[in-house]
């Protein structure tokens, strides 16, 4: 009777939360009386990554009052990428629909975004277009990061930080996300054909707490983002990557060594010795992209393994509500 109830489920709405006690309360009656209308099958599958005040004991005491809400509590403060892949790996809808815990997205957008899931579509990426945040901290460097994005990976939409999204159980359960490459969902979609497309969504400014990100974390999106792009680009085919950039830096090193060793073996040492700079150079460039090459395979490694299955393990904690076992 748990499978099959489990198999009706329609609608899973996950939310990682993280210190924000003064907004479970009004997030979870919001989201709830939105759900309420749609006349079929939902759960509500909160994530505390790891809170030190009383989102925890909130969420435990919605809980007991409504099983259609479901909490899973994480050790320890993982960050936002760990905290979705928990609960996504952790709902039983058809379609998922992610959202802050901070009241900025607004439950009212989740009929819209299924409504464009009906026209076809496998992935509904919010677009805040009227973002209400601060313009130097957040909205300037996140609209040069999505250009960049949408650039590099090809797939070109407008907000990829916005964390209001909808998707097919089928095509976000076979991603396999680490560090802060939640963003990259729609991007990281390609490699299953997924159809991706975006709409206007609402945005609120914080009423309480205060934002857990800014511009510190540029570096790291910086870095996710070289990784995606090989991933979705070369993860079939390395070798057309690696093999043609070293076969490059090895033949110019290789050049330069043997047009020294010729000016110096024909006495012409004054022209040889300056020779030996580029080849050095290349050299130690063609070792230092193999150390890159080193990091990205074992990304793809990484990604192509079944990297849930020990990294959920420590993420874990209590899960109230049944469990992926159910």
């Amino acid at each position: 009777m748990m499978e099959e109830n489990t198999r009706n489920i329609y609608l899973s709405v996950v939310i990682p939360a993280y210190n924000e006690e003064e907004n479970i309360g009004i997030l979870y009656a919001s989201v709830k009386k939105v759900l309420e209308t749609l006349c079929k099958k939902y759960e509500i599958v909160f994530v505390d990554d790891g809170s030190t005040d009383n989102t925890y004991d909130k969420l435990r005491k919605i809980h007991e009052n409504d099983r259609a809400l479901r909490v899973i509590k994480l050790r320890k403060n993982f960050g936002q990428t760990p905290a979705l892949t928990a609960g996504i790996e952790n709902a039983r809808g058809d379609i998922l629909i992610t959202m802050d815990a901070d009241l900025q997205n607004d439950p009212e957008d989740i009929p819209r975004l299924l409504e464009k899931m009906n026209e076809g579509y496998d992935i509904v990426s919010g677009w805040r277009k009227d973002r209400k945040d601060k313009a130097i901290t957040r909205k300037i460097p996140s609209k040069i990061a999505n250009w960049l994005i949408g650039a590099i990976t090809g797939v070109r939409i407008h907000d990829y930080g916005c964390t209001l999204k909808a998707y097919r159980n089928s095509i976000i359960k076979g991603m396999h996300l680490y560090s802060d490459m939640h963003r990259f969902m729609p991007a990281l979609g390609t490699l299953t054909g997924a159809r991706t497309t975006e709409m206007e969504v609402k945005h609120h400014p914080r009423r309480f707490g205060k934002s857990k990100y800014g511009i510190s974390r540029t570096g790291k999106v910086l870095l996710d983002l070289i990784t995606v792009k090989l991933i979705t680009r070369f993860s079939s085919r390395p070798l057309h990557l690696f093999g043609l950039v070293g076969i490059t830096f090895l033949c110019a090193s290789a050049f330069f060594c043997l047009k020294s060793v010729q000016l110096y073996l024909s006495y012409d040492t004054n022209r040889s010795f300056p020779l030996v700079i580029p080849s050095v150079f290349f050299l130690f460039s063609f070792l230092g992209f193999a150390l890159l090459c080193f990091g990205v395979l074992s990304e793809m490694i990484l990604n192509a393994s079944d990297f849930r299955v020990f990294a959920l393990k420590p993420v874990e904690g209590r899960i109230h509500g049944g469990s992926k076992h159910e």
